[in-house]
C-alpha cells in the first residue's frame, strides 16, 4: 500500500491539462477560461452622462450662472454633434455622450425648463454626474486565466467586446459500473442484486466540477463483458471503473485491463474507505479503479478524481482543501490506514458521524465534511483541532 499523498502525486501524472477551445459567450457559463482576455478599448469609450438631465460646461457654476439656453438633445447611442459654448445645454439623458465642450450634468431635478431655457432651482449642483471615458476599465485591462466563468465574467467579457473566450476543453469520463449484482436505476432487482448508484453519484460530482460524463453499460463478472465495455471507452479522455478492483476470485477488472494493455501506477491505498484503489494508463488513456462500496467509491472522487479533472480543465491541483474546527466529543485512536470520516459541522464543532460503513449512502448524504483522522494518531479529546474537507 501507498500513501494518500503518494497515490494523489501518481493520480495528477496520469494526465495534463486539455487543449482550449473557443466558445460561444452565451454557452460560457461556468467553463474554464483557458487564455487570459485583454481589453482593446476603453469602457465607456466616451465621456457619458450618469444622469437624465442637462449638460453644460463646468465654467459657468464657477461664474455664478443659474440659466443656459437649451440648443438640442443628446441619447444614449444619438449624441448631440454640434459643439456646445458657455451659456449653452443640451437635453441629456443616461448613458449619452457628452456633446463638445460640456464636462457638468445639471440633473433634470434641480432645473426647470421653461421655452427652450433652463433655470438653476436646486443646489448646490457641484457633482459633474459624469462617467469619464475609461473608468470601468481602459484599454489593456487583462480578465485572467485559469478561472470558472461567473454571470459577472460574462457581463465583463460582453462589454470588451469578445464574443469568443477560449475555454478549456471539457475532459471526457468514461464511468464503468461492473459486477453481476448491479441493475440500472428503474430496472426490477432480483432478491441478490442492487442498484447501482455509484455511477451516477461520481458522474454528477465530475459533471458539477467541468467535466462530461458518459455512463457504460454495466461491466459483468466475465473478461469478454469487461473487454466489450472496455472497447467503448477508446474516445474518452479518462475511464473510472467502479468495483472488481479487489483480489476476490470475481474482481476481474485489472485482469481485464491488462489485456488491454494497461500500465499500472500503483495498487491499493492506506486510506479508510477505498484500500482497493488502482491508477494508471490502459491504451494511453488515463484510467482509475475505484472500489465497488458506494461511499468509498465517493470519497476516491472526492479525494483523487476531483483534483485530476481540476488539473486537465487547467486549474490548480493538488489536495483538498483542508480546513480545521474543534472536536465536539471524543475520537478513537486511528490505525495504519488515513482515515476519511462523514460528519457534519454544527455551532463550529466537527460532529464525526458513529456509523462509518462504507455502504451506508445515508450517513453521506447528511455529511458535509469528511473528517481526516491521520495514520495512528491516538484517540483525540473533544476540543482538540481536526482537519475536515467540506463537502
Amino acid at each position: 500500500m501507498i500513501t494518500v499523498s503518494a497515490a494523489l502525486n501518481h493520480v495528477l501524472a496520469l494526465a495534463q491539462p486539455l487543449a482550449a477551445e473557443p466558445i460561444a459567450l452565451q454557452n460560457a457559463i461556468g467553463r474554464i477560461l483557458a487564455q487570459p482576455v485583454i481589453a482593446d478599448r476603453n469602457q465607456p469609450p466616451f465621456a457619458a452622462s450618469a444622469m437624465d438631465g442637462y449638460a453644460i460646461c463646468a465654467v459657468d457654476l464657477s461664474a455664478g450662472r443659474t440659466q443656459w439656453d437649451v440648443i438640442g438633445e443628446a441619447a444614449a447611442g444619438h449624441q448631440f454633434d454640434s459643439p456646445v459654448s458657455t451659456g449653452q445645454a443640451t437635453r441629456i439623458f443616461t448613458g449619452a455622450r457628452l456633446p463638445q465642450g460640456t464636462d457638468h450634468v445639471l440633473i433634470q431635478e434641480h432645473v426647470a425648463a421653461v421655452k427652450g431655457s433652463i433655470s438653476l432651482t436646486d443646489g448646490p449642483n457641484d457633482k459633474p454626474h459624469v462617467r469619464p471615458a475609461g473608468s470601468d476599465f481602459t484599454v489593456g485591462y487583462k480578465l485572467t486565466s485559469p478561472r470558472r466563468l461567473t454571470p459577472q465574467d460574462i457581463a465583463l467579457m460582453a462589454s470588451m467586446n469578445v464574443a469568443q473566450p477560449m475555454v478549456a476543453r471539457k475532459p471526457q469520463i468514461a464511468i464503468i459500473a461492473t459486477g453481476d449484482e448491479l441493475v440500472q436505476p428503474g430496472e426490477n432487482p432480483r432478491d441478490d442484486q442492487i442498484i447501482a448508484s455509484n455511477t451516477y453519484g461520481l458522474a454528477a460530482m465530475l459533471q458539477q466540477v467541468g467535466a462530461e460524463t458518459r455512463i457504460l453499460p454495466i461491466a459483468r463478472d466475465r473478461l469478454g463483458s469487461l473487454a466489450e465495455v472496455f472497447a467503448l471507452t477508446t474516445s474518452a479522455d479518462l475511464i473510472i471503473t467502479i468495483g472488481g478492483a479487489s483480489v476476490g476470485d470475481h474482481d476481474l477488472v485489472a485482469q481485464a485491463a491488462a489485456n488491454f494493455g494497461m500500465q499500472q501506477s500503483f495498487y491499493k491505498v492506506a486510506m479508510r474507505p477505498g484500500k482497493p484503489l488502482m491508477a494508471g494508463h490502459m491504451s494511453q488513456i488515463p484510467m482509475i479503479g475505484l472500489p465497488g462500496n458506494p461511499v468509498s467509491a465517493m470519497v476516491c472522487g472526492e479525494v483523487f478524481v476531483v483534483p485530476l479533472v481540476q488539473k486537465m480543465l487547467g486549474l490548480p491541483s493538488g489536495p483538498r482543501t483542508r480546513l480545521t474546527a474543534p472536536l465536539a466529543g471524543d475520537l478513537p485512536a486511528n490505525g495504519p490506514r488515513e482515515h476519511y470520516m462523514r460528519g457534519k459541522i454544527v455551532d463550529g464543532e466537527l460532529h464525526v458521524e458513529q456509523r462509518q460503513d462504507s455502504a451506508l449512502l445515508t450517513v453521506l448524504n447528511a455529511a458535509r465534511v469528511l473528517v481526516v483522522h491521520k495514520v495512528n494518531t491516538p484517540a483525540q479529546p473533544k476540543g482538540m483541532l481536526m482537519e475536515y474537507i467540506p463537502l
